[in-house]
C-alpha cells in the first residue's frame, strides 16, 4: 500500500517531522482498554511520536516504523518532537485529530503527557508507549522497552569486567553519570547499574574520588554530549591532578565519546567506559579498542514488538500480559521487556552476526 503524505493538516505540529499517514477509524468515543476490543480497520492509521532524532536509535526507529508500518498493511504517521515536550503534546493533538486508532508514544518527559493522553483515550485511542515509560496517568495501555533496570545492570556489570580487564586489580578510581532527568529510564539505567556497583563501592573496590554518587547531581540534562563533557572537565580538574581515573559509568555512547575526549583533553589514559545504544561511532570505538562496552538494543526488535502489539489491538483481541509490570504513578502498566546484551570487541562479531550495518563497521 502506498503512503499518503499529509501536508497541510499537520503543519501546525510538524517541526522537524516526518510524515506518512492517510485517514484512520478514529470513531470510536470510549476508551477500548474499559470495554470488549472491537479491532478496527486493517488499514488504519497509526501515530507514532518520537521525543527526537539526536540519537542514532530515534533516527533508526523513525525510518522503521515507516516502512514497517506500512508493510503491514497500515498508514503511518511518524514524528519527533526535537525533545520539546509542548512540540510532542502538538504533535500528539494532530493525531488524535487525524483519527489514528493506535499512538506509539516515547515520551520527552514521561510525566507531562497525561492531558493530552486522556484525550486520546476518550477518543477511543489505544495508546502504547514505546523504550519509555507513560507516567502518571491511566492513559497507556502498554509500554514496549528494553528492560531499563536491566539494561543499567548490564551497564554496571561491564564496567567492572572492563576495570578487571584493563585496570588489574583495584582498587579503582571511577565517576558516575547518569542521563536525562526527564528520561523515566535515566534512573533506572542508575539504579540498575549502582545494583551492582554499591556492594564494590562499600568494599573499597570502587573510589568515587568526588564523592558525587546521587542521580539528582550526576545526571545529564537533556542527555547532553556538550553538558557531559563540561561535566567531566570539570571533575578531572577538580579531583584527578594528581590522580589517574580509571573508568566512568556512561549511560549512552555519545556521553562516553564526550567523557573519552575530555579524559584526553586532560591528559589521562584512556579510562574504562561503557555506554548504550551501539552507535556507529561508537561500534567503530569499541572496536578498536578505545571505548571499552555499549550495550546493543536493537531497534529492529522494538519497533517489530509493538507492531505485534498492533496486529493484536487490529484483530479485536486482548492485549497479553506483559512479561514485566511497572508502576507509574496511576496504574500498573504492562511492560514488554527485551533483553540487551553487552557489546566489547571480544563478542561484536557475534551480537552484530545479523546486523549487516553494524557488522561492516567492524574492520
Amino acid at each position: 500500500m502506498k503512503l499518503k503524505k499529509i501536508a497541510a493538516v499537520f503543519a501546525a505540529a510538524a517541526l522537524g517531522l516526518s510524515v506518512l499517514a492517510g485517514c484512520g477509524d478514529g470513531g470510536r468515543t470510549a476508551d477500548p482498554s474499559e470495554t470488549a476490543n472491537p479491532g478496527f480497520a486493517a488499514d488504519s492509521l497509526i501515530g507514532v511520536s518520537l521525543p527526537w532524532l539526536g540519537t542514532q536509535n530515534w533516527k533508526e526507529a523513525m525510518d522503521m516504523f515507516g516502512s514497517e508500518l506500512e508493510g503491514a498493511g497500515y498508514q503511518a504517521m511518524v514524528q519527533s518532537a526535537d525533545n520539546k515536550v509542548p512540540q510532542q503534546q502538538q504533535q500528539i493533538e494532530a493525531m488524535i485529530d487525524a483519527g489514528v486508532s493506535v499512538l506509539v508514544v516515547a515520551p520527552v518527559d514521561g510525566s507531562q503527557l497525561g492531558s493530552v493522553l486522556e484525550k486520546a483515550k476518550d477518543a477511543g485511542i489505544w495508546v502504547i508507549g514505546y523504550d519509555r515509560l507513560i507516567e502518571n496517568t491511566k492513559a497507556v495501555d502498554a509500554v514496549v522497552q528494553f528492560g531499563s533496570i536491566k539494561t543499567g545492570e548490564v551497564q554496571g556489570q561491564s564496567l567492572l569486567d572492563g576495570l578487571a580487564a584493563r585496570k588489574g586489580d583495584g582498587p579503582y578510581n571511577i565517576e558516575l553519570f547518569g542521563g536525562g532527568p526527564a528520561d523515566p529510564n535515566a534512573p533506572n539505567f542508575f539504579t540498575g547499574a549502582m545494583s551492582v556497583l554499591q556492594p564494590k563501592i562499600d568494599d573499597g573496590t570502587l573510589v568515587i574520588v568526588s564523592g558525587e554518587v546521587d542521580f539528582n547531581v550526576v545526571a545529564t540534562p537533556d542527555w547532553s554530549n556538550q553538558k557531559a563533557q563540561v561535566r567531566m572537565d570539570s571533575l578531572l580538574a577538580a579531583h584527578y591532578a594528581d590522580k589517574t581515573i580509571d573508568g566512568v559509568l556512561s549511560p549512552n555512547d555519545g556521553i562516553a565519546r564526550a567523557i573519552l575526549t575530555a579524559c584526553e583533553d586532560a591528559g589521562q589514559p584512556v579510562p574504562v567506559v561503557d555506554g548504550l545504544d551501539a552507535e556507529n561511532e561508537s561500534v567503530i570505538s569499541v572496536w578498536q579498542g578505545i571505548q571499552w562496552s555499549t550495550v546493543y538494543k536493537p531497534t529492529d526488535k522494538l519497533v517489530a514488538e509493538t507492531i505485534r502489539l498492533i496486529n493484536i489491538l487490529q484483530k479485536g483481541q486482548a492485549l497479553p500480559a506483559g512479561n514485566e509490570t511497572a508502576e507509574n504513578g496511576s496504574k500498573t502498566v504492562q511492560v514488554f521487556a527485551l533483553e540487551p546484551v553487552a557489546v566489547t570487541k571480544d563478542n561484536a562479531k557475534e551480537v552484530f552476526a545479523n546486523d549487516p550495518e553494524r557488522l561492516a563497521l567492524l574492520v
